[in-house]
C-alpha cells in the first residue's frame, strides 16, 4: 500500500474552522446530504466473544525504536523498530501528541478491522498506516472517541487520501452532537482555536454516520461504551470550551442543547459525548480502549462492564488523561484500577510518566509499555 507524495491536504486552519453534527430532522438531511445517517444499533444480548484481538498503536506520543519484542502471559508484544529494508530507510514512523489505534479481531474465520481515532495530523496517520501495513480498504468501521483535535485531526486528510478505497457506507461512530462543536483550548501552556470536524469530508466520503449515545455493536465483534457515567471519585477537567451553534455551514446545532447552554453560547467541555471502544476476548474478559478518559479511566471501564454485562477486565489500553493531576490523585487512580483487577494496563498518549512510574512500583506485573507502532496480540 502506498500513498502519493503529491496529496494535497486541507490547510490546518481550514480543517479547524470546519464542523459537523447529527440530528434526525431536516437540518441533518441538509448537513449530511450524500451520507447515510442512523442511530447506531444498540448492543443487545451482551458483547460478542472474539477469539483474538490484534491491536496496533498507529499514532502515539512516543516511539522507542530499540525496544524489544516480548511475550507476557497470553499477550505477544511486537515492536516496530525501524523501517529498514534493502537500503537505508526513506521513511520513519512518526509520533505526535495524538492517538490512533487499529483493532483487528477474529471470531472463527471472520476478521473485522476498526480504526479508533485519527491522531493530530493526516500526514502522520497516513504515513504510519502505510508503514504498519494497514489497508484502509479493509477497515470495517471508524470510531471517534470525542471532539478534540488530537483525536480527529487526521480524519479529513485520511478520508481525502483514501477516496474510492474505503468500503461503501463505512460506519462512523461518535457519541453525540457535542463532538462537532467548535472548541477553544484553554489550558497551559498555550490557548487558542482547537478546531472542529470537517463535515464536508464526512459527506464526500459517503460514510454511514452512526450516533452512539448508548452502547452499540461495532463491526459485529466490538462495541462502544456509549456515554460515560460519572460513578467514581474521578474529576472531569475541562481544558477546552465549546461554542454552541453554527456559523454558516459550520458548528453544532444549538437545538441539541439546553436553553441555558444556548444562552451562554460558550460552555466548558464536560465530555458528555465521549465514548470508549471495547472487545470481549473469549475466556479472558474485556479489552477496553479508553482513548482519552476525560471522564475518568475507571469510569470508562465501569461503563464497558455495565454495557456488556462482563465483569472480568483483561486489559485497559489508551490515554488516561492523568498527566495534569497531582500525585495523590494518581495514587487513588492506581488503587481503583487495582480494585478492577485487570490483567494488563497499557497507558498511552495523555497518561503521563508520573502515573506510569507509580503503576510500575505498585503493579509491575500488570503494566505493559506501548509506543507508536507497537502491536499487541491478545490471544484467547
Amino acid at each position: 500500500m502506498a500513498f502519493s507524495n503529491h496529496l494535497s491536504f486541507p490547510d490546518r486552519r481550514d480543517v479547524m474552522r470546519g464542523g459537523a453534527s447529527l440530528s434526525f430532522g431536516a437540518l441533518t438531511s441538509l448537513l449530511f446530504s450524500g451520507a447515510s445517517r442512523a442511530l447506531a444499533a444498540p448492543l443487545r444480548g451482551g458483547a460478542p466473544e472474539i477469539d483474538q484481538l490484534v491491536l496496533r498503536i498507529v499514532t502515539d506520543s512516543y516511539q522507542m525504536a530499540t525496544a524489544q519484542n516480548a511475550k507476557v502471559g497470553n499477550v505477544e508484544i511486537k515492536r516496530f523498530g525501524f523501517a529498514v529494508g534493502d537500503h537505508p530507510p526513506s521513511k520513519a514512523i512518526l509520533s505526535e501528541f495524538g492517538l490512533s489505534m487499529h483493532a483487528s479481531s477474529m471470531l472463527g474465520s471472520q476478521q473485522r478491522n476498526v480504526l479508533v481515532d485519527f491522531g493530530y495530523t493526516p500526514q502522520t496517520l497516513l504515513n504510519n498506516l502505510e508503514l504498519l501495513g494497514i489497508d484502509p480498504g479493509a477497515i470495517d468501521a471508524l470510531v471517534l472517541s470525542h471532539g478534540h483535535y488530537d483525536h480527529f485531526g487526521g480524519l479529513a486528510g485520511f478520508l481525502q487520501a483514501t477516496s474510492g478505497k474505503l468500503k461503501p457506507d463505512l460506519p462512523f461512530y461518535f457519541g453525540g452532537e457535542e463532538c462537532f462543536c467548535a472548541r477553544q483550548w484553554l489550558a497551559p501552556p498555550m490557548k487558542g482555536d482547537f478546531g472542529a470536524i470537517d463535515r464536508d469530508a464526512l459527506k464526500s466520503a459517503r460514510l454511514s454516520i452512526m450516533s452512539s449515545p448508548g452502547p452499540a455493536k461495532v463491526a459485529d465483534h466490538g462495541f462502544t461504551t456509549g456515554r460515560i457515567d460519572l460513578t467514581s471519585f474521578e474529576k472531569v477537567l475541562s481544558p477546552s470550551a465549546m461554542t454552541i451553534g453554527r456559523s454558516g455551514a459550520f458548528g453544532c446545532f444549538a437545538e441539541e442543547f439546553s436553553e441555558e447552554e444556548r444562552q451562554k453560547g460558550v460552555i466548558p467541555d464536560q465530555f458528555r459525548h465521549e465514548i470508549g471502544t471495547a472487545f470481549n476476548l473469549k475466556g479472558r474478559g474485556l479489552i477496553v480502549l479508553t482513548s482519552c478518559s476525560h471522564r475518568g479511566v475507571v469510569n470508562v471501564v465501569k461503563q464497558a462492564q455495565a454495557a456488556s454485562g462482563v465483569e472480568k477486565v483483561h486489559a485497559v489500553v489508551g490515554g488516561f488523561h492523568l498527566a495534569p493531576h497531582k500525585e495523590d490523585y494518581l495514587r487513588e487512580t492506581v488503587k481503583a484500577l487495582g480494585a478492577l483487577n485487570p490483567d494488563f494496563v497499557i497507558p498511552l498518549h495523555c497518561s503521563g510518566e508520573p502515573f506510569f512510574e507509580i503503576m510500575k512500583a505498585e503493579m509491575p506485573t500488570k503494566l505493559l509499555r506501548g509506543y507508536t507502532g507497537t502491536e499487541f496480540v491478545f490471544a484467547a
